[in-house]
């Protein structure tokens, strides 16, 4: 959630604090801080408690559902890669361009990381 925020960043952040607040204000500050993420972790707790004892046994495929397969990303990934052992995926309906860019990515060696865009993420 804060991978952008570096040490600069936090830096300016704790003057701002030390100059609107002040030194005095800033413990006390700093511990009603720390008791309400508490109290935020240990209701998100609740709730994921809750969640899993109202969805009973009849759901447990959804206690064991990994979000992170259905990310965009990963999910165009498979769609266009496809499984090894069913083959390649084969396009239904598309255009001269995307079918070869879909042949293209299956012929990638794997050996080979993948091109990667740092602008693109």
């Amino acid at each position: 959630m804060f991978d952008s925020i570096g040490w600069g960043e936090i830096a300016v952040l704790a003057l701002a604090a030390l100059f609107i607040f002040g030194p005095e204000r800033l413990p006390d500050l700093a511990k009603e801080a720390a008791s309400g993420l508490k109290r935020i972790r240990s209701a998100v707790t609740g709730v994921r408690e809750q969640v899993n004892e109202s969805l009973g046994d009849e759901f447990s495929d959804l206690r064991d559902l990994d979000l992170r397969k259905y990310h965009p990303r990963t999910f165009i990934r498979t769609q266009l890669l496809g499984d090894e052992e069913d083959g390649p995926a084969r396009p239904t309906g598309a255009t001269g361009a995307t079918a070869a860019t879909v042949v293209a990515a299956q012929v990638r060696d794997r050996a080979v990381p993948p091109p990667f865009d740092i602008d693109a993420t």
